[in-house]
């Protein structure tokens, strides 16, 4: 087996990222301490050519020397936006037809496996603080709560990693 070369990957640049379609998906980043996990959400949303992130509270913005080393580049790509509070930037959303939905362990929140998509769906997923999760004010709006379920002895998993693996399954269920 070999592995590919950038050549051969043959990727979009930034201009033709910038106008080709993106999947409904928004990442909004609720008072995220770490620019290297912002800088990740960024990678991440580019690799799935996702519709934009929101910066809310606290969150580093680029640029950032530590959301650039992370980001490699995606914050020229990928389309963001800064809040100052998360709950704006949810109003925000839910006008323009976003379902509202926090990744976080809550009552009666919704096992990621089994999380409903219908076709036509736009989805705003929110990621919380790194020690608090996403915040009560904002866990008072949101329309559900996606959890992935866990059988280890930690109680969580970084946030970039959570960030991913939840995008994944995500995209994974829009590919109608």
């Amino acid at each position: 087996m070999r592995k590919l070369s950038l050549k051969e990957l043959d990727r979009t640049d930034v201009a033709g990222f910038k106008k080709q379609e993106k999947h409904p998906i928004v990442l909004v980043l609720d008072n995220i301490r770490s620019g290297l996990n912002v800088g990740s959400a960024f990678r991440t949303a580019d690799a799935f050519a996702l519709e934009k992130i929101y910066l809310c509270g606290i969150t580093a913005q680029p640029p950032h020397k530590e959301i650039l080393k992370t980001a490699i580049g995606a914050t020229d790509s990928v389309d963001w936006e800064y809040s100052e509070k998360t709950t704006d930037a949810l109003q925000e959303l839910r006008a323009a037809g976003y379902r509202i939905w926090a990744v976080e362990q809550a009552e009666g929140s919704t096992a990621l496996q089994d999380f409903p998509l219908e076709k036509g769906d736009k989805v705003a997923l929110i990621f919380g603080n790194e020690v608090k999760g996403v915040s009560k004010e904002v866990m008072q709006v949101v329309d559900g709560a996606i959890e992935i379920p866990q059988y280890g002895t930690k109680h969580s998993l970084n946030i970039s990693v959570c960030l991913g693996i939840t995008v994944w399954e995500i995209f994974r269920k829009m590919k109608w």
